[in-house]
């Protein structure tokens, strides 16, 4: 097959590289030209590389030639998203315009996955067990969410046979850089994980799949094994690095206005990709092997102070400690805090 990769420096497009590549498919990546970009790709020497943007139509063009499928996985993620909004908005939105323009233009009868994502459901901490049938709805506040909805409606109405894969929290390893979005998460959501392992897994195999999946939309899950609440995850996480239990101040952590819930129906990708391989105990296993025991070790005596100065990042304590009413709103679904 011939097949179109977008997004594929990210962390699953990387690992859908290692899966496809060795296989006898006729392999397109564009990316953007960067240092980081080319030493990824520097390992891949039987793929074809277009350096280019995806908000360029000519670029996206270039790429979008003779392909039989294309897997779109480019995104400016959270968060970057609310840091630059505008360039989410080019990339996220007017990106997919561009595939679905380039496509339909240059490669008609190209089958086209979209990478979505829960964050479409919106705040599912009342009622955290999603099905696809229900209705997609974000915040205000959920850059990235509108996009993956709207994107989701360009690909719908478009002339291409398509499927959109709504991607469950996605959990790598290896990867430990701290982001502000860790005290944006409730405690008390349920999350369904997927590794990153497992997600390029369910990419790689929909290859040569166009009839079962045409046209369907699909929840990716690592399915009833990999649910877990955050509360509990952030401690398996933190214990993981020496840091004990994940025990912040109170009003650390958002209450409100976030995404991520139990899939009641991620086995029917399962049983078409067969893709699953991980659980929540053997991606623990994995992340703690990734965290060197010396540092396991130096880190366990200086854990409050790490906490410390961890806590002092969260977002929903700055918006409380300075009556920021708008960012209450954001974080606890009220402006009385």
């Amino acid at each position: 097959m011939r097949v179109l990769i977008t997004g594929a420096t990210g962390n699953i497009g990387i690992e859908i590289l290692k899966k496809l590549s060795p296989l006898d498919h006729e392999i397109t990546i564009l990316a953007r030209r960067s240092k980081k970009n080319t030493k990824a790709l520097k390992q891949f020497k039987n793929v074809k590389i277009i350096y280019g943007d995806i908000t360029s139509q000519e670029d996206v063009n270039q790429a979008c030639k003779n392909q039989d499928y294309a897997l779109h996985l480019a995104a400016v993620i959270p968060p970057l998203v609310d840091e630059k909004p505008a360039l989410a908005d080019k990339v996220n939105l007017e990106g997919t315009r561009n595939i679905i323009n380039g496509l339909e233009k240059h490669s008609p009868n190209c089958f086209l996955i979209f990478s979505s994502s829960v964050t479409v459901y919106g705040d599912r901490i009342n009622t955290p067990v999603i099905s696809i049938n229900d209705p997609i709805q974000t915040t205000k506040w959920d850059k990235y969410g509108q996009a993956k909805i709207e994107s989701e409606k360009l690909i719908q109405n478009s002339s291409l046979d398509w499927s959109i894969f709504r991607l469950s929290a996605i959990m790598g390893i290896g990867n430990h850089k701290v982001s502000k979005i860790l005290f944006h998460v409730p405690l008390n959501t349920i999350m369904e994980i997927a590794t990153v392992d497992d997600t390029s897994r369910a990419f790689a195999k929909s290859i040569g799949k166009r009839k079962v999946l045409n046209k369907q939309i699909f929840n990716l899950g690592g399915g009833k094994d990999c649910v877990i609440t955050y509360q509990a995850f952030l401690n398996r996480a933190f214990k993981s690095f020496g840091l004990g239990n994940a025990e912040f101040p109170n009003k650390t952590f958002a209450e409100a206005n976030f995404h991520c819930g139990e899939f009641s129906d991620s086995d029917k990708l399962e049983e078409i990709l067969k893709f699953r391989k991980d659980n929540i105990d053997s991606y623990f296993e994995q992340f703690k092997a990734s965290v060197p025991r010396i540092q396991r070790f130096l880190t366990i005596p200086f854990s409050p102070i790490i906490k410390y100065f961890l806590g002092r990042i969260s977002e929903p304590r700055k918006a409380i400690k300075e009556n920021n009413k708008e960012d209450i709103q954001r974080y606890f679904g009220t402006t009385t805090k």
